[in-house]
């Protein structure tokens, strides 16, 4: 639970409750803490008395981002032009101060050297810095991905209506914030946001991953796209759908090899229907359809349809097939 809560629990706790227990808080107190320095975590940096980043402050960030890009839709009374211009500074300005801070926690933890990331650590203030300027770029892409909803759903009735309740939407209005938060150099701030997008949607979407726009994600429970997958323009996919690893490197000690491409290509004009698994660092060509529940490790040319074999049906007589 993170610190910035703790106070609240003590203070809900009734004194005339402490009396006699049949419990030994001190012996539980020093056993814990003896685990936790036993702890063999390789996250851990040198300093463990710094705070980390806080899953509900971070929330407060996104929520204010999308107030920020989408002020109408998301508490903006005064409508105006200056109005706006107004809510919106002071909006972003609370969110980006918020955002520098969980950055600044991320660096004060995290060992990027230990696990291999190869981040190049610059202060927070600049990371946060660039993010601000990639926000014009993913204000644009989201207006394509609320249009591709809109335009891909029969029963979508307006853009409002995409925007303000379509599952997809959300998790990609979370995805493309934590995608350039990754790129910059903060990556578990960025696992953190992607995470809260997933328990709100059950849209599952690694930060790494490169996604194109006019990308639309219908219904969305249970879709999976992992961190090296990369997505062309104008692509769509229905629930259920795994863009996923087939197997998983090793390096000489037995430890799992991180980063390595191997997740799939998905090219322009791609339709993935319902269930369907593609597993590995294959190509899906530009144009094609792939049928639902379709398990595919192999690449495909462009403009190819993909389903599953059809059932056969078969009458055994006479003891006939046994």
């Amino acid at each position: 639970m993170p610190n910035d809560f703790l106070p609240t629990i003590e203070s809900e706790i009734d004194q005339e409750d402490r009396g006699v227990q049949p419990w030994d808080i001190d012996a539980i107190v020093a056993a814990l803490r003896d685990a936790r320095r036993r702890s063999q975590r390789v996250i851990s940096a040198g300093n463990r008395r710094a705070p980390i980043p806080s899953p509900e402050l971070l929330q407060q960030v996104v929520t204010r981002l999308y107030a920020s890009l989408f002020p109408r839709h998301a508490g903006a009374v005064d409508h105006s032009e200056e109005g706006l211009a107004f809510f919106v500074g002071s909006t972003l300005n609370e969110a980006l101060h918020l955002l520098s801070e969980q950055v600044r926690r991320e660096q004060g933890f995290i060992d990027p050297g230990r696990l291999g990331l190869g981040l190049n650590t610059r202060p927070a203030e600049i990371i946060v810095a660039e993010f601000t300027q990639k926000l014009p770029g993913i204000y644009e892409l989201l207006e394509s991905d609320i249009r591709a909803a809109y335009d891909g759903d029969p029963s979508a009735r307006s853009t409002e209506e995409v925007l303000l309740s379509f599952p997809g939407v959300k998790a990609i209005i979370y995805h493309r914030i934590a995608h350039a938060l990754h790129a910059l150099g903060s990556p578990v701030v960025a696992r953190i946001i992607a995470e809260s997008a997933h328990s709100q949607t059950g849209i599952d979407i690694h930060p790494g991953a490169k996604i194109g726009g006019n990308f639309f994600i219908d219904h969305g429970t249970g879709v999976v796209i992992g961190e090296t997958v990369i997505i062309g323009e104008r692509v769509r996919i229905y629930q259920a759908v795994t863009l996923g690893a087939k197997r998983f490197s090793v390096n000489e000690h037995g430890a799992l090899v991180k980063g390595e491409p191997r997740h799939p290509i998905v090219e322009d004009d791609v339709v993935i229907y319902a269930g369907a698994t593609i597993l590995g660092r294959i190509t899906i060509g530009r144009g094609s359809s792939i049928g639902g529940n379709v398990w595919l490790t192999h690449s495909v040319a462009p403009q190819s349809t993909i389903v599953q074999a059809q059932a056969r049906s078969e009458t055994f007589e006479q003891g006939a097939g046994i």
